[in-house]
């Protein structure tokens, strides 16, 4: 090597072999396949993406009463996912469910189908879910309800979620509680749909099996203005408590309860008609109870609905029932689109499961934000909501769902009791 030093020769020599050196390091780079290349410690490429949500929830109807929490709950989400500028974006289009009296909802899918939505939240009724799910299916539309509550509903469609339980939970709580407060016997009174019959049955079927005795059960049907009928078959049978399945039909039926002998402060309210009634109906509920999904919300969550709502022009919501799983549904969208890197509602709906926690072992997250900043990390997530922990499994049912149950104190508002 010595003999080389200074030389020309060995000069010119070098300068190739360096050249050859570093044509050899390119060539090895270039040549390395895409899937070996490095990822930056696993990080995904930043996403764009604009997704086009729409929500059909009930503004007029029997149900429009929980419209509004549930649509600030949606409106909530929309706008953190927006402000957190980690890869989605959403542009909502909102829609009026109405409810199969009214059918509203058939002018507002056609809306938003033809706006090109890719994923949907609702519809509020299980009974209009029904009617226009068929129609999203055919549109690639990834639907998510946030009060479905149908048994029917467990493995519907690959492309339908929901983040309430199902009503044999809810029933079963409320038969339960009907039987621990020591009621020997029970009336019935129940919407007749696929939401009132198939809790009513399971009220039914708990109660039983704990001892009690149903001694009367009478139906009727959406749209009905009348229920003189109903009342005056349950008041005959004398029970110890009368469970009341409806929507906001029941204060209409409270005061014929009333009227009919029947003791109000022992009656049983679910889901559909669980609120703050006040001073909204003639009759004193203290000592009544019922039951509805959802853990016990945060004050701060609750300001921050009527915050986002009255922002709007609208009153203070005087109901947070499904508001979280409203907000919830919207976040766990988008996170799936987020870690599938596409808005497709096929595309997002196989992503559904991973992002709960159903699938992979994921780390657990609690905002769109600090979510989506594990999945650009490039790392599983299991995101628990406001609503619990959700958590997806293979029939795209939330899993270990709360059930609280609340008592009517003095003024007919609602304190959760467990």
């Amino acid at each position: 090597m010595n003999a080389l030093k200074g030389s020309r020769p060995a000069r010119i020599f070098a300068g190739i072999a360096l050249v050859s050196a570093s044509a050899l390091v390119i060539s090895g780079c270039a040549s390395t396949p895409a899937s070996e290349k490095p990822t930056d410690g696993g990080k995904k490429p930043a996403a764009d993406l604009t997704l086009k949500l729409g929500s059909l929830l009930p503004e007029t109807g029997s149900l429009a009463f929980l419209g509004a929490p549930m649509e600030a709950g949606v409106q909530l989400a929309v706008d953190r996912v927006n402000e957190a500028k980690a890869g989605v974006t959403i542009t909502l289009s909102t829609g009026d469910e109405g409810d199969t009296d009214t059918k509203a909802y058939e002018t507002s899918i056609t809306k938003l189908q033809s706006e090109g939505i890719t994923a949907m939240i609702g519809a509020a009724s299980s009974s209009v879910t029904k009617l226009i799910l068929d129609g999203n299916v055919g549109a690639g539309i990834l639907t998510v309800s946030p009060s479905n509550t149908s048994p029917d509903f467990s493995g519907l469609n690959p492309l339908y979620f929901r983040t309430a339980p199902s009503d044999l939970l809810q029933g079963e709580t409320l038969g339960n509680q009907i039987s621990e407060d020591g009621n020997k016997t029970l009336g019935i009174i129940y919407q007749n749909d696929g939401y009132g019959t198939g809790l009513a049955e399971a009220i039914e079927k708990t109660f039983g099996e704990s001892g009690g005795k149903v001694v009367a059960k009478s139906s009727y049907n959406v749209g009905d203005g009348q229920f003189n009928a109903q009342v005056a078959e349950v008041a005959a049978a004398k029970p110890d408590a009368v469970a009341v399945v409806s929507y906001d039909q029941f204060a209409t039926i409270a005061p014929l309860l009333k009227n009919a002998g029947v003791n109000t402060g022992k009656l049983y309210l679910v889901d559909g008609n669980l609120k703050d009634w006040k001073d909204q109906i003639p009759v004193d509920l203290t000592g009544s109870k019922g039951t509805r999904a959802g853990a016990d919300l945060p004050k701060t969550f609750i300001d921050d609905l009527n915050k986002v709502w009255e922002a709007k022009g609208n009153k203070p919501i005087d109901a947070v029932t499904y508001s979280a799983e409203a907000y919830d549904a919207v976040t766990l969208i988008a996170l799936a689109a987020l870690e599938a890197q596409s808005v497709k509602g096929k595309d997002m709906a196989a992503k559904m499961r991973s992002v709960s926690g159903g699938v992979d072992k994921g780390t657990k997250c609690k905002t769109f934000a600090e979510c989506a900043k594990l999945i650009n990390d490039g790392k599983k997530i299991d995101y628990d909501g406001l609503s619990g922990e959700i958590t997806f499994d293979e029939n795209n049912d939330p899993k270990g769902a709360a059930i609280g149950v609340y008592e009517f104190e003095t003024g007919n508002v609602l304190k959760r009791i467990s």
